[in-house]
Formats: structure tokens, sequence, C-alpha cells
């Protein structure tokens, strides 16, 4: 068995703690042992697109310290495996990147499997995230394995691959080139009448999720209808 560490990231650790959980219950039903080195802190990522390279880098050390004796550093974020892999190379020449993945590239990838025992009986529509899709190159992953899932149904998000608009502080700089762009998601997600909308990344769970909420509190009563944002891996977890 490889040495396997979970990278909580910020977001999750701050203010989606189940994500995170979900991964070690998911890997230790495997049979994995995952470590939570506690010395863990940023991953640099919002520096870097800020343009703090000297604090990204710095972050991005701390990191290589922290992880560089495991074999798998397994995380429920997209975004932050891309960041890893993608411009730690370039801001410390470190391939610890190579190291980090994304929780559906680890299970398909390097466990070998697909189903993992879970139970999810609810509909559910997915959002693959730009930084998965793009960056990381995920493809179908995360959905081979929902569609695993027993008693799930997996409805199709119409223009799925369309960003939902928070690229970070692009939903800051360019907020209404962003709130259209979530208004047009969240309508497509709403449209599916799943009672999930499930991702790889918080960060874009939430900014569609308050989209979501916002157009309930507008709508019509026959329009107050929406999906519930949920990481993909805590349906991944569920047993029930």
């Amino acid at each position: 068995m490889p040495r396997v560490a979970l990278f909580i990231t910020c977001v999750n650790d701050a203010l989606f703690p189940a994500a995170p959980k979900a991964v070690v219950q998911i890997l230790e039903r495997l049979g994995y042992d995952v470590d939570f080195p506690e010395a863990q802190t940023c991953c640099g990522q919002m520096h870097a697109n800020s343009g703090y390279k000297q604090d990204a880098a710095t972050l991005a050390s701390a990191f290589e310290t922290v992880f560089g004796d495991y074999d798998a550093i397994v995380t429920p974020s997209g975004s932050c495996a891309a960041m890893a892999r993608d411009q730690y190379p370039h801001l410390i020449g470190s391939d610890i990147g190579d190291h980090v993945y994304e929780l559906s590239e680890f299970l398909i990838d390097v466990a070998g499997v697909e189903d993992v025992g879970a139970r999810f009986p609810h509909t559910v529509t997915y959002h693959p995230t730009c930084h998965g899709t793009r960056a990381l190159g995920l493809g179908d992953k995360p959905m081979r394995l929902l569609r695993a899932v027993e008693d799930i149904e997996l409805v199709d998000l119409p223009a799925a691959d369309q960003c939902c608009g928070f690229g970070g502080t692009f939903a800051l700089k360019n907020s209404e080139v962003s709130s259209a762009m979530l208004a047009d998601k969240c309508r497509n997600a709403a449209a599916t009448g799943a009672e999930y909308l499930a991702a790889a990344d918080n960060s874009c769970l939430t900014h569609i999720g308050g989209g979501i909420s916002r157009l309930q509190h507008t709508a019509g009563a026959a329009e107050r209808r929406g999906p519930r944002p949920i990481h993909y891996a805590e349906i991944l977890a569920s047993t029930a």
C-alpha cells in the first residue's frame, strides 16, 4: 500500500470539513491508512493567481516539506491539485505535484476501483469544474464513480462544460460577467429537477449554491426549486 496523506485545503478546512472527512472514509473503506499532517497550510493558489509569486513560492516550499515523504497526496479539490501540479515546477522547481491526486484520479488510476460501495438514493446532476476538466483532465472519472453508486439517479446538466463564473478573484474583479455566467449555470441546474448538484470543488459549489439560493428567493412559487450543492466525495462516502 502506498503512503497516503490527506490534503484538506483552506476552503474545506474553514467551511466544508465534510468533504475531506468523506475522502478519509472512502479510502479507509478500501483498506488505506490515511495520514493527516497537521503542519499543512494553504497551497498558495490565491497568492499565485493574484501576482504574489514569492508568497506563493514560500507556501509551495512548505507544502513540499510537509508532504514530501508521501507516495500519494489526495485532495477533494481539483483546483488545489492543479496548483501543485502545474505551478509548483515554475515556482520552486518541484515535482511533488506528480504525487498530488484529486480524489477521482486516485480511486481510478491508483486504487483501480470505480465502485466504492456507496449508496445514495437521490437524483443528482454533476457540474464538471474548470480546473478539474481543463487543468487536470479528469474527463469522466467523477461520473464513472457516481454511476457505480447504488440507487443513484444521474441527470444530465445542460451546458455542463460552461464555467460557473467563480474563478476565485474573477468573481470579484469581474462581478457582472461572473453573475451572468452564474445565472446561466443556476437556471440549467434548476431545470434538471435534481435534488443535488455535485462537483469536485467546494469553492464552485459555494458560488453556485449562493446563486441558487438567490434564485429561490426572487423566483415565483412555481420556480422556487433548485438542487442542493454537495461535494461528490460525500456521495461516495454515503452508505445510507
